[in-house]
């Protein structure tokens, strides 16, 4: 199914192509398609490549819909495609990492391993968050001096800097294979929250109120305060523990499968489980 938007006055039409809020497409599911059989939608992009898009299957009277979520227009179709992770079989993050992979978001290393308790670099983790929004990624050079553009991650890193949800250190570097922080990718997390409408926008009282629940908040940097409140307060990250928010910590894979999933469904662009 292809969506198109165009603006026309007088002779002059063009297209709008890039939207500030998400814009909701239905697609009819036909009679006789099982609906436990669509992961979710993708854009299908003009080389035959597909990307996932923020998905939610529904029912409107006696007809089932994908709604699907986007920021753009495209070419969109529904796929049926399962995931299941041999090494998350016991963890605590097994339905969330294997909802993301079957959805496209998160990869592991090979068809059985995604090693959920491993740490996870600042573009492994911009790439995640650009997958999980159903943006596009970008082409060409990227402005940080660290990031060359044979580079796997730089398109993606390209894509999250456009959209305003990263701006790398400051000094011309992105620090791409550093390992990522909590309050880090809390920072870029609420970014995203900007995107997808869940930004609370809380004071700086609120800010302090809701970080003052954690024992450790005096090591939330500056920077991250606002940040990681936002998270916390749209329920999409919590602390390691109910006293201790660990911001200087390192982020795990399985903690970003749960972040990216509750991201998308808080801001109701998945269905909750």
């Amino acid at each position: 199914m292809d969506f198109t938007i165009t603006c026309t006055y007088g002779t002059t039409t063009v297209e709008v192509n890039r939207f500030r809020s998400y814009v909701e497409r239905l697609i009819a599911i036909p009679s006789g398609v099982n609906v436990n059989q669509i992961t979710t939608g993708v854009v299908v992009q003009p080389d035959g490549m597909t990307r996932h898009v923020p998905t939610e299957v529904t029912q409107i009277g006696v007809v089932y819909y994908a709604k699907i979520n986007s920021l753009t227009n495209s070419t969109y179709a529904v796929v049926w495609h399962p995931i299941t992770f041999a090494d998350v079989a016991k963890h605590w993050a097994k339905a969330s990492v294997n909802n993301m992979g079957s959805r496209m978001v998160v990869t592991g290393y090979d068809a059985d391993t995604y090693k959920p308790d491993a740490d996870i670099t600042r573009a492994e983790f911009a790439a995640i968050v650009v997958r999980a929004l159903g943006l596009a990624v970008g082409t060409g050079a990227s402005d940080f001096r660290d990031v060359n553009a044979a580079d796997w991650y730089c398109g993606y890193i390209q894509t999250a800097a456009s959209y305003g949800l990263i701006n790398g250190y400051g000094n011309g570097a992105f620090g791409p294979n550093d390992k990522i922080t909590r309050e880090q990718a809390m920072v870029i997390i609420a970014r995203a929250m900007e995107l997808t409408d869940l930004k609370a926008n809380l004071t700086d009282g609120e800010v302090s109120g809701t970080l003052a629940t954690y024992t450790d908040a005096d090591a939330v940097s500056g920077y991250a305060k606002s940040g990681v409140a936002e998270c916390v307060w749209a329920k999409v990250i919590s602390g390691r523990t109910a006293a201790t928010v660990n911001p200087q910590e390192h982020i795990t894979r399985a903690e970003v499968a749960v972040v990216v999933e509750r991201l998308l469904q808080n801001s109701g662009l998945i269905e909750m489980r």
